[in-house]
């Protein structure tokens, strides 16, 4: 276990790479971790960061808002306090279900069924990736959080998704390789910050 102080901590990566796996609950000298269907993954690093209440406002706040109060240094060097519009990766449910729909409810890395779903961005949101149909992919929880932001060929050629594609029928692991042949023609979202 690692004990990190709050002003270490990249607030900013909340919603994004880092999410809210289970709850923890404490009493008659015991604290209970207890996580979602399928994410619990001790590969990670547990760390511990005690928060005293004015920090707990602030993730809370900042957690909650579509926006993140960050220092910056200015074009001389200085910190300022700069206000960050946190980009949105809301998936329109419509589409989600129509993704689903075509994966046959299925984890399509690893061909699981009746465990919580999440859709997978083929090419990374993170690198302009788009929330559309042809861009989406049915992932498990564990699976989507184990790619994580390794590019996609570079899943396909992971350990972790060579091992689990093994209950794969022929059709979906060939779908998943042809995948690679159409990366380009994946449009991306450009973003135009405004001054």
């Amino acid at each position: 276990m690692f004990i990190q102080k709050f002003e270490d901590f990249n607030i900013r990566e909340i919603g994004d790479t880092v999410q809210i796996s289970g709850m923890i609950w404490s009493g008659n000298g015991k604290s209970y971790l207890c996580f979602l269907p399928d994410d619990y993954d001790f590969a990670d690093e547990l760390v511990f960061m005690p928060l005293n209440l004015n920090e707990w406002n602030n993730l809370i706040r900042q957690s909650d808002i579509m926006e993140t109060e960050i220092l910056a240094k200015d074009t001389e060097g200085n910190l300022v306090k700069t206000i960050l519009r946190k980009s949105t990766r809301q998936i329109d449910q419509a589409i989600q279900w129509k993704v689903y729909f075509r994966d046959k409810f299925r984890c399509r890395y690893c061909n699981r069924i009746g465990v919580p779903l999440s859709v997978d961005h083929i090419i990374l949101w993170e690198e302009g990736g788009p929330s559309t149909e042809e861009n989406l992919i049915t992932a498990c929880k564990k699976c989507n959080k184990t790619r994580g932001s390794m590019h996609y060929e570079e899943w396909l050629k992971s350990p972790y998704y060579r091992r689990v594609s093994n209950d794969l029928s022929g059709g979906v692991f060939n779908d998943n390789e042809e995948i690679l042949k159409r990366l380009d023609s994946i449009p991306r979202r450009i973003h135009i910050i405004s001054r």
